[in-house]
């Protein structure tokens, strides 16, 4: 451990200090799961087609997911407190942006502001961490860390419906992003103030720009094809785009072994991708968070568009998942050592299990579903999909060498953001598609499709899951506080 960290150690305003750092990235779970809810009133009042409503979402997803890949870079180039701030500062300009948007366009464009601002704060918690603690005391950072995330998850939706139920100052949806201006404000002072300015440890390599614009250009390629295709009918320019991002995304990864065989610093080192394992691991998570991406905004779109729930009955009915997953993700935190990868394939399984018990209630009772009637598949469909969460980090990554380590977390925490966003965008255009214009039994239709489209992604992350390490990855004091996959960043 460094001279600083064994200082500040010793502070006794270190978990005051810890408290600003974890409502950073505490906000940015908010703000990913928050928007969901409103999505439907964003809509009837903004206008726009809807695509506006999966881009509300994806838009904050796809940001993050190409930033999450330099964030990190930047907290080891300018030092990890002065790049949390300022991502801090940049998302609170945002949420303003967003709370005064007049049009779906500027609404999207400072989502996306959001969704980068994001990427620059949360890799930079797992340091602080670090520089704040003793090894011996991570473990504690560590449990103060994972049920503030899962809280923050669960309280993200019923927090949107009431803000809007409240309709505050007459504000409606655009209380949810002025909220983060408080907690912002206050995360803000205390970091300047008590966070350690540990000295940059980048070296002289700089950003990897080229390797950044590849990515970015290739992902939002896919992305914008599969959010806008049903909008505009799949014409061939539309479709040429979606295939001309393999190619860019195969020009990403050749550049990226010429920059690492040059001997410069790669965005992404090229051998991780050696270990079939961790390669195993990406397509689960992309796969596993693909599943989950539209679930929770599409069962507010029925909902709410559907079933003509308002915004806070919508909330509370959907709830029960994140309440779910908080306790799902304890049970594999607990369960993970003994077990392995056998949790994971188990919170599968419940998972599924939730998902189906959701079909057949949609089967059974058709548009005159009620809140009750739900709640128990929701709880366990949420708890199967927070088993999952606390393992995945520790199993993809074992086996990963230390100089791999940034970088195999940065993609896997990536592949979350971008598992979402496609989720979103491919579920979602499904979705719009059945339901057509066929009112409340359309979307009802819709909703049970995606159900069960939803279950068979599962299956497939399931398949995927056998190429897995079987055991979680040794995790020594230094090795922990290496950025990975939290609660937070799964969910998000």
């Amino acid at each position: 451990m460094s001279s600083a960290a064994s200082t500040t150690a010793r502070q006794p305003l270190r978990w005051l200090a810890f408290a600003a750092a974890i409502a950073a990235a505490a906000m940015d779970l908010l703000d990913s799961t928050i928007a969901q809810v409103a999505a439907p009133s964003i809509n009837r009042d903004l206008g726009g087609s809807y695509a506006v409503i999966q881009w509300i979402t994806a838009a904050y997803g796809l940001a993050m997911a190409v930033g999450l890949l330099t964030g990190g870079r930047l907290g080891d180039l300018y030092g990890r407190k002065r790049v949390l701030l300022a991502g801090l500062g940049g998302f609170l300009v945002a949420s303003v942006a967003c709370a005064l948007s007049t049009a779906p366009a500027e609404l999207i464009a400072a989502r996306v502001v959001q969704g980068a601002a994001g990427a620059m704060m949360v890799p930079q918690v797992f340091g602080l961490m670090r520089d704040l603690f003793a090894p011996e005391e991570m473990g504690k950072a560590f449990g103060v860390y994972g049920p503030v995330m899962g809280l923050s998850a669960m309280l993200g939706p019923i927090v949107a419906g009431g803000l809007i139920g409240l309709n505050i100052l007459d504000t409606g949806w655009r209380m949810i992003f002025l909220v983060n201006l408080p907690i912002g404000a206050v995360a803000l002072v205390i970091g300047a103030k008590l966070l350690p300015s540990v000295a940059p440890q980048g070296g002289k390599a700089g950003l990897d720009l080229p390797g950044t614009a590849l990515a970015g250009v290739g992902v939002f390629m896919l992305t914008f094809a599969l959010v806008e295709g049903h909008e505009l009918r799949w014409p061939t320019w539309l479709i040429g785009l979606m295939a001309g991002s393999v190619p860019v995304l195969a020009a990403f990864a050749a550049y990226q072994r010429r920059r690492a065989a040059s001997g410069r610093t790669p965005l992404v080192e090229p051998s991780i991708f050696a270990r079939r394992a961790y390669t195993a691991g990406i397509g689960f998570a992309l796969v596993f968070c693909a599943s989950m991406g539209g679930i929770i905004l599409i069962f507010n779109i029925l909902l709410q568009l559907g079933l003509g729930f308002s915004p806070w009955h919508s909330a509370l009915t959907t709830a029960p998942w994140a309440a779910g997953a908080f306790v799902g993700s304890a049970v594999g935190g607990i369960q993970m050592a003994k077990h392995g990868r056998r949790i994971l394939h188990a919170g599968l399984i419940v998972e599924a299990a939730g998902l189906l018990a959701i079909y057949a209630v949609l089967q059974a009772d058709g548009v005159s579903v009620n809140t009750l009637e739900l709640l128990a598949p929701m709880v366990i469909g949420g708890i199967g999909m927070g088993m999952v969460f606390v393992p995945l980090f520790d199993i993809v990554m074992a086996g990963v060498e230390p100089y791999q380590m940034g970088s195999a977390a940065s993609v896997l925490q990536s592949s979350n953001g971008l598992g979402a966003s496609f989720g979103v965008a491919g579920l979602g255009a499904i979705f719009f598609s059945i339901a057509g214009s066929g009112g409340s039994h359309g979307f009802l239709l819709a909703s049970e499709w995606i159900a069960l489209l939803s279950a068979l992604l599962l299956a497939v992350a399931f398949v995927i899951g056998l190429a897995l390490p079987r055991a979680v990855r040794e995790m020594a004091p230094a090795a922990a506080s290496e950025p990975g996959l939290s609660p937070a960043t799964s969910m998000a």
